[in-house]
């Protein structure tokens, strides 16, 4: 894992932006979006070069300011006085740490967050995985629903007679995709078309479920993440994750095979 913090010209470049800065501010405590304010007021520029040392100086504190808050969303929380401090000590040549500690200082710091990352994450999978069985398992018991040997659901909304695909078949199809919870993760009627692709070039409960339904029918998916994406943790589908789908199968389309 890369340490979050670079001890060089980081925090050099954001020493000197801040030094100044500090010796140019009144005492009094304003707002940080009047302190903006009041510095573009205050600062002027004689060079370009100037200029270019002073956006070096706000690019890099934005980069500090970002790197102290990500912890904080972890429980774990960085003083921005000691931040200010020891780039203070550095510029003055009396930094309290030496180049050793410091670096010792940063791999712990980088290991604790690792290992509270890590904590949460499978903390966060495993409520994922417990709200999904009993999700599905309360499914199971409405109406209509069937359950392969595989653990998938479905449940057919609309019947059709139509021909059935195999897994080797391209299709054509109309769906949305939701977690248990309700919130939309995918789909192809807010894309304004319908998605095209190979049947096994996608999630195994996909694979398994659309062959189960003939063109023209609309069936409701409940799939187990073992038969979607697993422990694998996204943006928008948390690892351990039961999917819901509504399908619409359209057509088997072999003439000319596209990925979704």
């Amino acid at each position: 894992m890369k340490s979050i913090f670079k001890v060089s010209l980081l925090a050099a470049t954001v020493a000197l932006a801040v030094g100044c800065q500090k010796e140019e501010e009144p005492k009094t405590e304003v707002a940080p979006a009047a302190e903006q304010v009041e510095a573009a007021k205050t600062v002027s520029f004689a060079t370009e070069d100037d200029k270019a040392a002073y956006a070096i100086g706000v690019s890099f504190a934005n980069y500090l300011s970002t790197s102290l808050d990500k912890p904080s969303e972890i429980g774990i929380t960085l003083n921005k006085e000691f931040v200010l401090k020891g780039i203070e000590h550095v510029f003055a040549g009396n930094p309290e740490l030496n180049e050793e500690e410091t670096r010792a200082a940063l791999e712990a710091l980088d290991k604790r967050v690792a290992e509270t990352m890590q904590k949460q994450a499978a903390e966060k999978a495993a409520a994922a995985k417990k709200a999904g069985e009993d999700f599905r398992t309360e499914f199971e018991q409405q109406e209509g629903v069937m359950k392969t040997e595989s653990g998938l659901l479905y449940q057919v909304l609309t019947p059709a007679e139509g021909e059935m695909p195999k897994d080797t078949d391209t299709v054509q199809v109309h769906y949305k995709g939701t977690l248990i919870d309700g919130t939309q993760f995918d789909s192809s009627y807010d894309r304004g078309e319908p998605a095209t692709f190979p049947l096994n070039r996608v999630i195994s409960g996909w694979t398994e479920g659309v062959q189960l339904m003939p063109v023209g029918s609309k069936f409701k998916f409940v799939i187990p993440p073992e038969l979607a994406y697993g422990e694998q943790d996204t943006p928008t589908i948390p690892a351990n994750s039961t999917l819901v789908f509504e399908v619409e199968l359209l057509k088997i389309d072999n003439g000319e095979e596209a990925v979704q």
